[in-house]
């Protein structure tokens, strides 16, 4: 996807492509390292793609964000999703939409790089 408009989607569009794009990269990570059976994947990407470990991923790296991605996280904390946290606090919550809305805006833009050295950074730091 390449869209240079991609700081103009709304922060909950961006989040829910983020989402399936971190999700994935997860879930490539586990496959090409791990020789275990698939409930073992699984349970080993749940723990990188719940909430909790997101929000902690989203507060080791906000430092290192560019200021177009701490505005789009910005945007993204701030805003009002219809969904709620089963499994997380509120504030938990909404750092994990921040960091899915900045992975949903780099794969939007197509800047592949960055995308994956944000995405390792928040595996880094996420458990």
């Amino acid at each position: 996807m390449h869209n240079e408009n991609a700081a103009q989607l709304n922060p909950l569009t961006l989040a829910f492509l983020g989402d399936g794009v971190y999700t994935l990269f997860v879930r490539t990570y586990a496959a090409e390292r791990m020789d275990v059976k698939a409930g073992d994947m699984d349970a080993f990407c749940r723990a990188y793609v719940r909430a909790e470990a997101q929000a902690k991923a989203y507060r080791a790296i906000e430092s290192e964000l560019t200021e177009d991605e701490l505005d789009v996280a910005r945007r993204a904390r701030n805003s009002h999703p219809k969904n709620k946290a089963k499994n997380a606090s509120a504030a938990d919550y909404m750092h994990a939409t921040a960091l899915e809305a900045v992975i949903g805006y780099l794969y939007a833009r197509g800047d592949e790089e960055r995308l994956g050295e944000i995405q390792r950074r928040a595996m880094e730091e996420s458990v």
